[in-house]
């Protein structure tokens, strides 16, 4: 199978600001994407939550649009405009028709360059952004998943959530939010990638007419590694009908030399139906509807956690067959063909993962952001395939010891104890 190659390229203006794009010249689309490489990680713990904060504003308006004429701009060219926030690093987005680039750039510009962070929107804001932390809250696996990382990552920027919490959100104010917006959106700071059916020297000369102005500022960004903290947390909810259960261990951060193996043991876990964590524990034992593991990993530290909502009565029997799982790979070598199966899963979702334009302008974004050169997809396919059977020996037997094992407990839980002598794996 012989794979395209990517046509990638990437060019950096005075200022600092980097812009990469990736032809595709088989579409009709095009995603371009304005990133900051900092993201709630970056915050005081006074602060919480003004990164995603920042991210809605830009939306209410700017010096030349109102918020109704940003959609409106968008909508007229058929294009879908989003943003989100994460850990490290904030994204605007919009993908059009090839067609449309300009006027698109011209909009994701004037959002990110030009926000007039209204006091009366903020007071808004602020409202709308409550709502969605209770509707986090209402939501048991998103709560579960949040309880487990403010305790393992306890303490530091990376443990708190990234929408804030009701008491840090309802203190913003234009001032704050003006100084954390000039502290974050500075060009050394910002990539702008694209990829879709464009030309890379015509999009530069698109970007620079926008971004050029900008001056360079250092920020000083990049907190310090965290601690990791394995505790047994035990949360009481009594609506809930289900026990949510987060089981995880400290894992590599994500530019790690052993990710690759890294990738093939998060699969051959917990990665799908075919995973051991899935037969096991749904198929075989019928504890659970949804079972699976997941692989957290960021700058300087990593986590690799399995998810489960159960019974009250099943509780104990799942966190004993998920350390079992884990005990497993560490004393007993894959078989041939389960490997090669979980490389075929992981090849098979990578691949299909980067067909979108979308996908292709993020995957550009996050390889400048961690990794110092492109990887293309059969080079990634070849790291996969190396992946032997003593790779995965090795690396559970690295992960996972019964002392550093973390488990959050969420749901009505009368009588039920979990310790650590449970854990021994």
């Amino acid at each position: 199978m012989v794979q395209e190659v990517r046509n990638i390229r990437r060019q950096s203006l005075p200022n600092g600001l980097t812009i990469i794009t990736e032809q595709m010249s088989h579409i009709r689309s095009a995603s371009i994407g304005v990133w900051l490489e900092t993201g709630s990680r970056d915050e005081t713990p006074e602060s919480n939550g003004i990164s995603h904060f920042i991210e809605h504003m830009v939306f209410k308006g700017t010096k030349h649009r109102t918020a109704e004429e940003i959609a409106r701009q968008v909508d007229s060219i058929g294009g879908n405009m989003d943003a989100f926030t994460a850990k490290e690093c904030i994204c605007f987005n919009v993908k059009v028709l090839d067609e449309h680039v300009p006027t698109a750039l011209d909009i994701l510009s004037d959002l990110v360059l030009n926000p007039v962070f209204d006091a009366n929107d903020i007071v808004r804001e602020r409202g709308v952004i409550m709502e969605e932390i209770k509707m986090d809250e209402d939501n048991p696996d998103y709560l579960v998943h949040e309880i487990f990382t403010q305790n393992f990552w306890k303490d530091h920027p990376l443990g708190k959530p990234i929408l804030g919490t009701k008491e840090t959100v309802k203190r913003f104010e234009r001032n704050a939010v003006l100084e954390a917006y000039k502290h974050r959106f500075a060009p050394g700071n910002i990539i702008v990638s694209a990829a879709g059916n464009l030309d890379h020297d015509r999009f530069v000369e698109l970007v620079t007419r926008h971004f050029e102005h900008m001056k360079p500022t250092s920020n000083g960004f990049h907190s310090s590694a965290p601690k990791i903290v394995s505790r047994i947390i035990l949360r009481n909810k009594k609506a809930l009908e289900q026990v949510q259960l987060c089981i995880g261990v400290p894992a590599h951060p994500i530019a790690h030399e052993k990710r690759h193996a890294g990738y093939v043991l998060n699969t051959l876990l917990g990665g799908g139906m075919s995973s051991r964590l899935f037969q096991n524990i749904r198929e075989r034992q019928g504890l659970a509807y949804s079972i699976y593991s997941d692989l957290n990993p960021y700058r300087d530290t990593g986590c690799l956690a399995v998810y489960a909502g159960t019974s009250l009565a099943s509780a104990a029997k799942v966190v004993q067959s998920v350390v079992g799982e884990f005990h497993k790979l560490k004393t007993e070598a894959v078989l041939e063909e389960e490997l090669r199966r979980s490389k075929a899963q992981l090849k098979g979702s990578l691949m299909l993962s980067l067909e979108s334009s979308t996908a292709r302008m993020s995957n550009l974004a996050r390889q400048e952001m961690y990794f110092d050169r492109y990887y293309d997809l059969d080079e990634l396919i070849e790291k996969i395939e190396a992946v032997t059977a003593e790779d995965l020996i090795s690396l559970a037997n690295e992960f996972f010891h019964t002392e550093s094992v973390a488990v959050t407990v969420l749901g009505n839980l009368p009588g039920l104890k979990i310790t650590r002598d449970q854990l021994a794996c």
